[in-house]
């Protein structure tokens, strides 16, 4: 059976696949009208639409816009077109279009007939055009590029000029005139030439112009020449006047009358021309808001209005709310009209393929296949193949994907560009070259290209073209050459995201018969790609293979000559797999959840990733360009030379082609900036995705090569099941570390820095134990404490940088932290020494916090040495016990040389505190005794407090154990003395012999002296403590002694003070000064009284005497000075004036003053020694002397005895 017996229509019948606007002939739209298919989905949008519609017939509305989107050759123009026929309810061959709709039955609901019978009835303009065609050249460099088309378009509707809207708006105003039909007869009458045909050449007629338009009397002459001036200038396009035509236009017409303008490709001219758009809003807005709903825009465009308005800003949200009658026609609309309108088969030919299908449905699905992750539609079931067959239905998205991208990367030509071709034409095309083959062949898509073929640019076809010449292609020059059939079907598919031009989707693409052997097809498809790449037409990237144009085979020639070095790619390769693939920058041992992590050189070939590696291990990728791939046995051998794990890869090349095309790639884009090619910029940004593309891809196949790798370690092949990458690399390198840092299970507890502070602040201070009750990590202790040993023999010093260094290395591979206990650990034991700036650092010298410090700080790592540490013997041991005991009472139980160390000098600081304490007693009071026993004792405190070695600590106790046991033995009776009631005896035996000895002069007593000198005699022994006890006895003689002697020297200074109160108080008597100093001067004897009493000293009991003779002499002078002031101050009251004449007239006589002295003042000597009668003279003269000499000017003296 014939494909073209299947059908219920005749195939090749005359169908024109695209209904452009503007296309007007009676024959078309009636095949139009009778074959358009309203789909389901149409059924909506009709709906929609009249809906929408109606509004603006039943009463005012400013959303009078309708937005028509759907991608390219969706049918928006059909669908806008059968709007247009229905809208201004055509009329052709003597049926309206509605009536067309009606007797088919095209729309299912009533009340969207009945909206589409109402807009029927009104009358209606329809201005439908293709925007693009209707404008200017330049036109759309015009911020008013909209409004001028649609008032240019207006303008012709009505019959006027088109193109001058000047000489339109003189047609307009002559037609409201009624004088537009006499212009046009008497311009033809006068010039013979139809005004409609000769307008077109304004510029050359003005003349005839002005004259009719004089004739006629509209215009005079000047005023017709003034107005033709004016026509030949810029036209001011504005919305509102255009707005404010149209309503003009339609009240004339009737209150009911409507027009709608009808745009083609809206979207599409706008483009991303903000200033477009904003003038399509400004439009709208002004038709909606002036019209109400009389005068409507319906719009096509490839884009819906919310991501136009979304891309533009926000600077459009009006235009949505005008278009608020949105229609979006998707694919679906498409595949349905197609299955209706041409595929749709007779009763027979649905039989017969149903049947085909039930026989051949297995093998069908295993014919077309696709394997890129994207969902293409297949034969669903019999109903669905008899449907769309000789198509798949893949076909029906995938061929709109293909539309929209060609026109969109600018392959198709001008007519393609201008929609004259829809996927209607395009399938019936497709269908009618298999119409004569037999039932079971398909469209291949390579079929759909032949349809295209005229509407592509030359860039595009011509590669295709010479494809068909080329002898090497298709050497018996076929028309249909399968080697080019697939370089069109690349073509196609060149610029479609939707899917992978692999060789697995191209087989299916490439499938014409339901019969072929997919196997067979897939070597046939290769073939053809192998020679199409050799002729450079097409490019591999990866699995990916691509059409190319002209322009782009030439840029893949300068790309190919880019030079690419071997170590380049090497270097691409090793970031590939070091970066990515296997990132692993370091292996983590298992025991102890990865705690211990190696880093190892990374190499691929014999290139190192990165400088500077230095590790103990290494990792090396062999590529297929490496020199060292050789047998198995080699390999075997290599492996076990050094720490090293081989992983050779095998010998496909394909990730180090596809990095080499990668680099030239960038090469070339760095390179090349300028080029005269047409699309260099396009294809240049095509080129940027490619070699991302074939990065991508080299890394595919890398990895793919790395999970076939065949690994050597350690003499022999690792064996795996494993594929993953990671896992198969790791479990090498774990066989390697086991071996090269075969001593890391000397480790057999993980240790970390909570671990050292609980060695030395833990309060049990018991370490914790394994299970076996073992110490942890004893071989590593064994190991370190036997290394720092054999270093002490060669005089080499330990630091700790000097065993990280060796302990973090194979075949150890401790960690940091590993090291640092084991130096805590032995520290701690008492095993080894500490030094820091060669100063010792011990329990004693150094907090725990500063050792810990010190210990696991980085700074100290090169600072902190580590030595053996020298042990005390028993005898020094026991010395140190034995002082301990007698001199702290303190008992040691620890045999730990820093553990006794650390006690005694915590001991000993606590004793020369007390003995610094004691200090205070002596700078008070020298003589207590026991000074020099305490001085000594604090010597050895401080000595043995300045000790930082255990060494010099322990040899100090031995040797001065004799000094530390007599001070023990003597500081325990200081102790008793100060802490005993002996101090206070002590202290009140120092008072009174202080009083003694200031009074001694005075003392003639001969049983005082005895007491006091049997009591200093005590007082100044170093060792009084056994005569103490004499001292109250002694104390009590002294005091009673000592009281008698008070009583009688008091006698005198008492008798003393009573005469000079006597003298004074006579003296002051009857004085005018009484009341002033009376009360004071009683005060002052009464005090000298008191003193006198309570005085205990002789020497100063005796000094009282003299002290009241001066407090005499000192108020008896007061006495004379108070007095002279009160007889001054009466003398003052007396008559001035009388003063005055009296002291004017007569001579001034002073006053004498009254001054009191003491004889001693006069008489120096306490004694005068009378021999003869010139000793008595000699004294006399020299008291002669000093009386004269203390004679003063109007002063009376007066000489107190």
């Amino acid at each position: 059976m014939k494909i073209k017996d299947i059908f219920s229509k005749p195939i090749d019948r005359d169908i024109k696949g695209v209904i452009k606007v503007g296309q007007d002939d009676s024959v078309s739209i009636q095949q139009e009208l009778e074959e358009y298919v309203v789909t389901r989905e149409l059924q909506k949008h009709f709906a929609d639409f009249f809906a929408g519609y109606k509004r603006g017939i039943n009463g005012n509305t400013d959303k009078m816009g309708v937005w028509i989107s759907g991608f390219f050759g969706s049918g928006k123009s059909h669908f806008l077109k059968i709007l247009s026929y229905l809208i201004a309810n055509r009329e052709v061959n003597g049926k309206t279009a509605l009536q067309y709709f009606e007797e088919d039955n095209k729309i299912a609901d009533p009340i969207v007939l009945a909206d589409m019978r109402l807009a029927s009835t009104v009358p209606t303009d329809v201005v439908l055009f293709n925007i693009d065609s209707k404008s200017e050249v330049n036109g759309k460099q015009s911020k008013v590029a909209i409004v001028s088309v649609l008032q240019n378009v207006f303008n012709e509707m009505q019959g006027f000029s088109g193109s001058n809207p000047f000489l339109a708006d003189l047609e307009r105003k002559l037609s409201y005139d009624g004088k537009f039909d006499l212009f046009k007869e008497k311009f033809e009458e006068n010039f013979g030439d139809s005004w409609l045909e000769a307008r077109n050449d304004f510029d050359f007629i003005q003349d005839d112009v002005v004259e009719v338009l004089s004739d006629i009397d509209f215009m005079s002459k000047e005023a017709g020449r003034n107005w033709c001036e004016k026509a030949i200038g810029e036209y001011p396009y504005k919305v509102e006047a255009f707005a404010g035509l149209v309503k003009e236009y339609l009240d004339r017409k009737g209150s009911n009358n409507h027009i709608a303008f009808l745009i083609d490709e809206i979207g599409q001219y706008i483009g991303d021309d903000s200033k477009l758009m904003l003038n399509l809003q400004t439009v709208t807005e002004d038709l909606g808001t002036i019209c109400q709903g009389r005068a409507w825009i319906i719009v096509t465009s490839q884009q819906d209005i919310d991501s136009i308005t979304k891309t533009k800003g926000n600077d459009f949200s009006k235009i949505q709310g005008r278009f608020d009658t949105r229609i979006s026609l998707s694919s679906s609309n498409v595949d349905e009209v197609i299955r209706k309108r041409i595929l749709e088969k007779n009763e027979l030919g649905r039989e017969t393929l149903e049947l085909l299908y039930d026989d051949k449905s297995t093998v069908i699905k295993n014919l077309v296949l696709f394997n890129d992750g994207i969902e293409k539609k297949l034969y669903s079931d019999k109903e669905n193949f008899a449907d769309v067959y000789p198509f798949i239905p893949y076909q029906f998205n995938l061929l709109a994907s293909v539309l929209t991208s060609i026109r969109t990367h600018g392959a198709s030509g001008k007519h393609l560009a201008e929609g004259e071709r829809s996927m209607l034409a395009l399938f019936k095309e497709s269908a009618v070259k298999l119409m004569d083959t037999e039932v079971c062949s398909v469209v291949s898509f390579n079929m759909f290209y032949d349809a295209l073929e005229q509407f592509l640019d030359h860039s595009h076809k011509g590669v295709i073209l010479r494809a068909l010449d080329n002898e090497y292609l298709n050497p018996t020059h076929e028309k249909e050459c399968f080697v080019v059939n697939v370089l069109k079907a690349l073509f196609m598919i060149k610029y479609v995201k939707e899917i992978k031009a692999n060789i697995e989707n191209i087989t299916s693409l490439m499938v014409s018969n339901i019969n072929d052997d997919r196997m067979e097809l897939t070597s046939k498809v290769e073939d053809a790609l192998t020679r199409l790449t050799r002729q450079t037409l097409i490019q591999k990237n990866g699995d990916i293979y691509v059409f190319l144009t002209d322009e782009e085979q030439e840029i893949n020639r300068a790309i190919e000559s880019q030079n690419v070095e071997s170590g380049e790619i090497i270097n691409k390769v090793s970031e590939l797999i070091f970066d990515g693939l296997y990132d692993e920058k370091k292996y983590r041992y298992p025991a102890f959840n990865g705690r211990y992590a190696f880093a190892f050189n990374q190499f691929v070939d014999d290139k190192p990733y990165k400088a500077n590696q230095n590790y103990d291990i290494t990792l090396k990728i062999l590529t297929p360009n490496s020199d060292e791939l050789v047998d198995d046995s080699t390999l075997r051998l290599l492996s076990g030379q050094s720490n090293i794990v081989l992983v050779v890869l095998p010998s496909d090349r394909s990730f180090l082609d596809e990095i080499r095309s990668a680099l030239q790639i960038e090469k070339f884009i760095r390179c090349d900036i300028t080029n005269p090619i047409t699309k260099f910029e396009m294809i240049k940004e095509a080129k940027k995705i490619e070699m991302r593309d074939r990065a991508e891809s080299a890394k595919i196949y890398l990895e793919e090569s790395l999970k076939a790798s065949r690994i050597y370690v350690n003499l022999d092949e690792v064996k795996t099941t494993s594929k993953d990458i990671t896992t198969r690399i790791n479990e090498a390198i774990g066989k390697l570390v086991s071996n090269v840092y075969h001593k890391l299970e000397y480790i057999d507890a993980a240790m970390n820095e909570s671990d050292i502070c609980g060695l030395f602040k833990s309060k049990n201070k018991q370490l914790t134990l394994l299970e076996d009750n073992k110490i942890p990590n004893t071989l590593a202790l064994d190991e370190v404490k036997k290394y720092i040993s054999t270093n002490k023999l060669k005089h080499v010093k330990t630091s700790m940088k000097t065993l990280l260094d060796r302990y973090l290395k194979a075949p150890y591979g401790f960690i940091e932290s590993d090291v640092q206990w084991i130096v805590a650990k032995l520290f701690k034991d008492g095993d080894i020494s500490l030094f820091v700036n060669n100063e010792a650092i011990t329990l004693i010298s150094k907090s725990e916090d500063d050792i810990i410090r010190y210990i696991t700080r980085k700074e100290f790592n090169e600072k902190l040495m580590v030595d053996i540490k020298i042990k005390a013997n028993e005898k020094q041991k026991k010395s140190v016990k034995e002082v301990m005991k007698e001199l702290f009472r303190f008992t040691i139980s620890s045999e730990d040389d820093d553990a006794m160390m650390k006690s005694f000098l915590e001991e000993a600081n606590k004793l020369k505190e007390k003995l610094d304490s004691l200090n205070g007693y002596y700078e008070a009071q020298p003589n207590y005794p026991g000074k020099q026993i305490i001085f000594k004792g604090k010597t050895l405190m401080l000595n043995v407090l300045q000790m930082k070695s255990s060494k010099e600590f322990f040899n100090d106790i031995d040797k001065n154990k004799d000094k530390y046991l007599d001070f023990a033995e003597g500081y325990e009776i200081v102790m008793k003395f100060f802490e005993s009631n002996q101090k206070g005896i002590f202290d009140e035996a120092l008072k009174l012999m202080g009083i003694y000895e200031n009074s001694k002069n005075f003392v003639v007593n001969s049983e005082i002296e005895k007491v006091v000198s049997e009591t200093n005699e005590i007082l100044n022994n170093a060792n009084p403590y056994g005569q103490i006890f004499r001292l109250p006895d002694l104390l009590d003689k002294f005091n009673n002694l000592y009281d008698s002697l008070l009583q009688e020297k008091q006698k005198p200074v008492d008798e003393a003070i009573q005469d000079a109160m006597k003298r004074v108080f006579g003296e002051l008597d009857g004085k005018l000064c009484f009341n002033v100093v009376h009360d004071k001067f009683i005060r002052g004897f009464e005090e000298i009284k008191l003193k006198a009493k309570t005085c205990d000293n002789v020497a100063v009991l005796q000094s009282i005497i003299s002290e009241v003779d001066t407090l005499k002499v000192r108020y008896l002078n007061q006495i004379s000075s108070e007095e002279e002031m009160f007889i001054n101050l009466q003398k003052q009251a007396e008559d001035k004036s009388l003063m005055a004449e009296k002291v004017e007239n007569s001579t001034v006589v002073p006053v004498k003053k009254i001054k009191s002295i003491s004889f001693k003042s006069v008489n120096n000597s306490l004694s005068w020694q009378l021999e003869t009668e010139a000793d008595v003279k000699k004294y006399i003269e020299v008291l002669e002397k000093q009386l004269i000499n203390s004679l003063e000017e109007n002063t009376i003296i007066n000489i107190e005895f």
